[in-house]
Formats: C-alpha cells, sequence, structure tokens
C-alpha cells in the first residue's frame, strides 16, 4: 500500500553523524507482516499504580521559531495549495513550541492512530502484559474425557505453529484422543468482529481488513501457496491454516508467461470453499494469494483439530462455539510481551493488530465482553486525565483505517512529549517506532541520516490522507524534539505530501545538529 517516492538529499543539511545509542530503545527483531503463516483462569488485571504527572499545558499561540519559518511555509507548494495541513514541533524537555502550522485543526490522522493505541495500551496494560490462549478439559488416562475447549483472550500473534506447538503439548501430557467436540471459546470479546469504520469498504476482501475475535488465527487469514509442477501439468495449491477450507478446481503449470490464478471463496456452513483455476508460470516461485475471513468464529477449532489429527490425537466429535463450567487448563500458550508486539504497530502498521490490541485492552481493564468501544473510552479517558487530549479528538478504532478518527498535531506532540518524559513508558514506545532509514515503513525514507538513527516515527497513509509523527534527536545533551505533520485533502497526491514531509523533518534534523 505504501510505494518508495524519491527523496531530496538531507547531506547537505546534516553532514555527517555520529551514531547514537539511545538506552531502552535499540533496535529489535521486527514482526513480519506475514498473515500467511500469521493471542482456565482469566489473565490478572494489571496492578493499580500511581498515576503519572500531569502534561503541562499546550502553548496556544502559533509562534515559530525563525529557523521553521521557511519550513512551514514550504509544506504547501503548488501541487499541495488546496490540502489541509496540520504540523507542530515540540522541544521534548522544555514544551517550547518551535514551529506550529494549524496546530488544533482536527484532522484524520490514518495510521498515526497506532501512536494513540500503543501509548494507552503501555500505559494501562504496561509493556509485560502476555496474551494467553488456553487448552481446557477433564482427562483420564489417554483421553479427553468430554469436550476440548480452546479459550482465547486477544492475542494478535497466534499463528499455524502456536497451534501445532499447543497440540504437541497435549500429546506429550499423554493424550491420545478427544472423546467429545472440539469448543472454541470467544466470550472475552463481543461478538462484534468489525472494528469502528470497517463497514465502509465491506465487499474488501484483502488481508487490511480482517475481523477481529478472542480467538484468532494468522491474523484472521487464509493463504492460498502455490507451487509450479512440470509443464502442462497441476500445479501443487494448500491452504494455511489448515483445516478450514475446502479446495475445488486446479491450477495449470504453463511456460512463459504472466500468472493468471485465479481464487474464489464462499461460504460452506461453518467453514470456507475455495474455487482456483489458470495457471503459474513454470519459473515462478512459490506464489501466496491471502484473504481475509469473513466469520473466524471456529476457525481456530477447525486449525486445532487439523494439527491434533496430525500429531496423532483423535478427535471423535465436531467443531463448535461453547465452553465449559468445568475441567482443567491442561495446556496454556503465551505471546511476547506487549512491549515486543507493538513492535507490528509502529513499524509494520499492522492494522489487524491495533485492533485486537485496542479491543483486549477493554477486556483487561473493563471486565469481558470486551467491546472496541469500551477500549477507545478507556484510552480517551487517560488521555484526558494527563491533558494530552484536544477539543473534538475522537478516537474510534484502533489502527486508524479508513475515515474514523480525528486528532490534532498539537494532541499528538503532547502525547509525544508526555511519553518520552515518563521513565516507565519511554523506551519501549520509542523502541517500537520505525528507524528512518532502517526498518518499517520508514526503511527507505531518510537514507541519508540512517546511520545516526536520529528519527524514530510512525508513518500514516490513506488515499487521502499522509502523515508522520515521532522524534528527531540531537547530539548528546540536546533535547530530542517531538514533532507530527498531517496533510488531508491529499487524493492523487500522496507522493508530494510526503515528500514535503521528508523535507521539514530534514530541516528539524539540521536544526538539532547545527553547530
Amino acid at each position: 500500500m505504501r510505494r518508495p517516492v524519491a527523496r531530496g538529499s538531507a547531506e547537505s543539511l546534516l553532514g555527517p553523524f555520529p551514531r547514537l545509542l539511545l538506552a531502552g530503545a535499540a533496535s529489535a527483531a521486527i514482526f513480519a507482516r506475514a498473515p500467511v503463516a500469521a493471542s482456565d483462569d482469566a489473565p490478572a488485571a494489571p496492578s493499580a499504580e500511581a498515576p503519572a504527572p500531569k502534561a503541562e499545558a499546550a502553548k496556544e499561540s502559533e509562534t515559530t521559531d525563525p529557523a521553521f519559518v521557511d519550513a512551514v511555509a514550504a509544506l504547501t507548494g503548488k501541487s499541495l495549495q488546496n490540502a489541509k495541513v496540520s504540523a507542530e514541533v515540540v522541544d521534548v524537555d522544555t514544551g517550547k513550541v518551535l514551529a506550529s502550522r494549524e496546530p488544533h485543526a482536527l484532522l484524520n490522522p490514518a495510521s498515526n492512530a497506532k501512536v494513540y493505541t500503543a501509548a494507552c495500551a503501555l500505559a494501562l496494560l504496561h509493556g509485560n502484559h502476555r496474551y494467553q490462549t488456553t487448552l481446557a478439559g477433564t482427562m483420564k488416562g489417554g483421553e479427553i474425557t468430554g469436550a476440548l475447549v480452546i479459550r482465547g483472550y486477544g492475542d494478535p500473534t497466534l499463528r499455524t505453529a502456536d497451534f501445532l506447538e499447543m497440540a504437541r503439548d497435549l500429546h506429550q501430557r499423554g493424550v491420545r484422543r478427544v472423546v467429545g467436540d472440539i469448543l472454541v471459546d470467544q466470550r472475552f470479546f463481543d461478538g462484534e468482529h468489525t472494528p469502528p469504520a470497517f463497514e465502509q469498504q465491506p465487499n474488501e476482501w484483502a488481508y487490511f481488513r480482517a475481523p477481529v475475535s478472542a480467538l484468532a488465527v494468522n491474523e484472521n487469514t487464509v493463504t492460498l501457496h502455490v507451487r509450479p509442477g512440470e509443464e502442462d501439468g497441476n500445479a501443487s495449491a494448500y491452504f494455511d491454516p489448515p483445516g478450514f477450507v475446502d479446495l475445488k478446481g486446479s491450477i495449470k503449470t504453463a511456460g512463459e508467461g504472466a500468472d493468471t490464478v485465479g481464487l474464489k471463496l464462499t461460504p460452506a456452513g461453518t467453514r470456507l470453499e475455495a474455487t482456483v483455476s489458470g495457471s503459474i508460470g513454470k519459473r515462478s516461485g512459490l506464489a501466496r494469494y491471502t484473504r481475509r475471513v469473513e466469520d473466524p468464529t471456529l476457525l481456530g477449532g477447525y486449525v486445532l483439530k487439523q494439527t491434533l489429527e496430525q500429531i496423532g490425537i483423535k478427535v471423535g466429535g465436531e467443531v463448535k462455539a461453547g465452553s465449559l463450567e468445568k475441567g482443567n487448563v491442561l495446556v496454556r500458550h503465551e505471546s511476547e510481551p506487549l512491549s515486543t508486539v507493538l513492535y507490528a504497530l509502529g513499524k509494520q502498521s499492522d492494522n489487524f493488530y491495533a485492533e485486537m490490541v485496542m479491543k483486549s485492552l477493554a477486556g483487561e481493564v473493563k471486565g469481558k465482553p470486551a467491546k472496541t468501544k469500551e477500549g477507545t473510552e478507556a484510552c480517551t479517558a487517560w488521555l484526558e486525565k494527563n491533558g494530552l487530549s484536544d477539543t473534538g479528538l475522537v478516537v474510534k478504532n484502533g489502527s486508524g483505517l479508513f475515515d474514523a478518527n480525528r486528532v490534532t498535531t498539537a494532541s499528538v506532540t503532547k502525547l509525544l512529549r508526555f511519553v518520552h518524559r515518563d521513565a516507565a513508558l519511554s523506551s519501549e514506545f520509542v523502541a517500537q517506532l520505525s528507524i528512518g532509514g532502517v526498518d518499517g515503513t520508514l526503511h527507505t525514507r531518510f537514507q541519508k541520516v540512517r546511520h545516526a538513527r536520529i528519527v524514530r516515527a510512525k508513518s500514516g497513509t490513506l488515499d487521502d490522507t499522509i502523515a508522520l509523527s515521532g522524534y528527531v534527536y540531537g547530539p548528546p545533551g540536546r533535547s530530542p524534539l517531538a514533532f507530527s505533520v498531517i496533510f488531508n485533502g491529499v487524493a492523487g497526491k500522496g507522493s508530494n505530501a510526503r515528500q514535503s514531509i521528508d523535507a521539514f523533518v530534514e530541516k528539524i534534523a539540521a536544526y538539532q545538529w547545527r553547530k
């Protein structure tokens, strides 16, 4: 969805940089954006802690430091004169506003909404929070005498491999047969699988619009894998995760030419039926075609049943929705800590992760069944308590997808400053942001300063919106600068807006490294 664009050189502005090492914000392994392979006791609620100090009041004026006058004016050239643009740059240590332009204008932030989601999750759940998934039932000898229940608590990271691991754990306990059904317990979330505003594009089957559920697999998507065979013969085709899609039709292996693989998904009871057609070139590698699942209620149950049988545990019953009042937790799977999970939000801008994190926040803070609305309300309440909101601010979903949220750059910079000054939040929040020229959605941008690793930010892209918010670091002893720039009304001119933002951030970097 994001296309790299040509960048102006920053080297003449900045000169060579020393390599900066930011305490607690070193680069860690990044979650691959890979829905192709792709989170019975409830988890303990987070412990109460003393509230963080209130943020200082934002300056209302739009006074701009002389060093930034030209940079602010240059944000909108001829091609962007009709766009709405808001920008603010703030000294993190002092709170001084160095540059601003319409900082209280309410705009759609696109994926800059994930800045709020990440901050609220770290503040309310804490970075060491882990999502749990359990298998429960009554075991006697080598059998589960009744049903086996798989219960989810909103883990966005679960993949097919995790189900295989849980199945093996059960096998190692001596289980060889499940007499009853596989029951899927989704009660930690309410029954609304479509996040707010996602209904604006109802017929979109792309992975980025996947539904949410307390138990999810591979980001609630299915992926067709196609590998060419001998010329004029059938190609190999299979789905991951297994057990949920019935495959019909065939794909031929052709000679030279473009691939013409066709894929049509239709409901088939509680599962899906896929009709495939077309051909794939004999020299093509493994091709993948990922689609979202319309109803994920039983997806995890079918994957569990398939993996159990794969390792030699027979299942006598069917896959159904349900739960058990009695039964022991036999297997407990835990995700990586939230601080690591958030790399998918900040660096890869994963919409599914963002929506799952926002909704699970409601379940942990307000209790089940979790509702997205209660998650956004908890987030908004935390913002208001700490003086980080703004008049008219709306947090409606966690991802920023579609036309949902409204924020101001003044609010964003207040949030960025507050989080950076809070020792309990700072290192984990900064670590999940993309590093300019190095990783995530910014890996092709800010190439001239990549070795210094001084730009840490979250991008935002929709058809009509381009945004970037984050930090620019200076030499030792100089305060970081928090910035936010949001363009609305740039349909067809997104690359121009992105170039304008990058030039603006390069000016911030030049200011930071002035002699």
